[in-house]
């Protein structure tokens, strides 16, 4: 929390997904948090989200750089999704460039694997933009590697819980019937803000990621990142929290 006065009410300065974990942001003083919502209204907040995926992001490192718009869903179940609006489409063997959507927005994700196996990863991703469900869009339907526990955009026509392999299933100790109760794993894992007022330095804000996020990483066999004495993320057992 930022500094002020505690008899007054805390702000928020910005917001996260309501099923998503990690760093949040609040200012005593709501001069403080105006100054806050506009560093991230500008993109001046660097952000670092971890995400465990079905299957491997190929390449493992990169950028998906995709529009993404809000489609309404047809099927038993009406519902609305966001989804992707690629600037190129296939056609009879040939790539063309499609008619752009007045309504969709640009939407660009940073994105490295920090750890995998065969089945499942341990994804660290930098949302360039800050569009509606845009990592979770880009992992499934850009990298065809949704989110463990993304039961909203693991299938497209259906709302019904993640599919997930036998393997990964066994891994986690569950049935099929209880993937259902499987949470969201994306966790907001660090905030870098820029000097602000007073403050001459930025602020480097890292969450430890949720007890159950700890033991999926142990249960599917990926290691959780460590950082050196530069900063850097890398890669090394689990250990119990």
């Amino acid at each position: 929390m930022l500094h002020g006065h505690k008899a007054e009410p805390l702000h928020l300065c910005h917001r996260l997904d309501k099923e998503t974990t990690g760093v949040m942001v609040l200012a005593w003083e709501r001069e403080v948090a105006r100054q806050v919502q506009e560093l991230f209204r500008t993109r001046q907040v660097a952000k670092k989200y971890w995400a465990i995926t079905v299957r491997v992001p190929v390449p493992p490192a990169g950028v998906v750089d995709i529009p993404i718009i809000e489609k309404e869903v047809q099927g038993q179940q009406q519902h609305y999704k966001m989804a992707l609006s690629p600037g190129y489409r296939m056609e009879d063997g040939k790539i063309v460039r499609a008619r752009s959507n007045r309504n969709a927005h640009m939407a660009v994700t940073q994105y490295r694997v920090l750890s995998s196996t065969l089945s499942s990863a341990l994804v660290e991703l930098q949302p360039i933009t800050g569009i509606k469900h845009q990592l979770r869009v880009h992992l499934s339907f850009g990298l065809d590697c949704p989110i463990l526990g993304d039961h909203k955009y693991s299938n497209w026509t259906q709302l019904a819980p993640q599919k997930l392999s036998l393997g990964t299933l066994k891994k986690l100790g569950l049935h099929q019937a209880k993937a259902r109760h499987i949470p969201l794993h994306l966790h907001a894992h660090q905030l870098i803000l820029p000097a602000l007022g007073s403050r001459k330095e930025e602020l480097d804000l890292v969450c430890k990621p949720p007890r159950y996020f700890v033991c999926s990483l142990r249960r599917l066999d990926l290691e959780m990142p460590s950082q050196d004495q530069n900063g850097d993320d890398k890669a090394g057992p689990v250990r119990a929290q």
